[in-house]
């Protein structure tokens, strides 16, 4: 992040204008940390939301074997299809995990110069 010191010297006696120094730092725009944060922020989401998917599906898993076990004339139960939509977030969330780490990693990468 760029800053930009200004000081201001007022016209007081030479004795007190050494002593008195006003800085004001103005923050610039940088479209460098938005795309870092932007990128931070996409990885953490998806993180979060792949455990929450596959606490999903584990707990889909659970109910479809226990309303199996209660009614075997069952066939497709309904748990199944809460399961395999978890299991779809969970894989599409950790693909973008995944995809927003590698370009977190290259733009680091490419910002140092290696």
């Amino acid at each position: 992040m760029k800053t930009q010191k200004v000081t201001h010297q007022s016209s007081l006696p030479s004795n007190t204008r050494n002593k008195l120094v006003l800085r004001w730092t103005r923050k610039r725009f940088s479209p460098r940390i938005l795309i870092d944060r932007t990128i931070e922020t996409t990885a953490i989401v998806s993180l979060l939301l792949t455990g929450f998917s596959g606490v999903g599906a584990m707990a889909c898993w659970g109910l479809e074997i226990i309303e199996t076990n209660a009614n075997p004339n069952i066939i497709i139960s309904g748990w199944q299809y809460q399961k395999n939509r978890s299991l779809g977030v969970m894989l599409v969330s950790f693909s973008a995990f995944l995809g927003s780490s590698l370009v977190g990693a290259s733009l680091s990468i490419q910002r140092d110069k290696f």
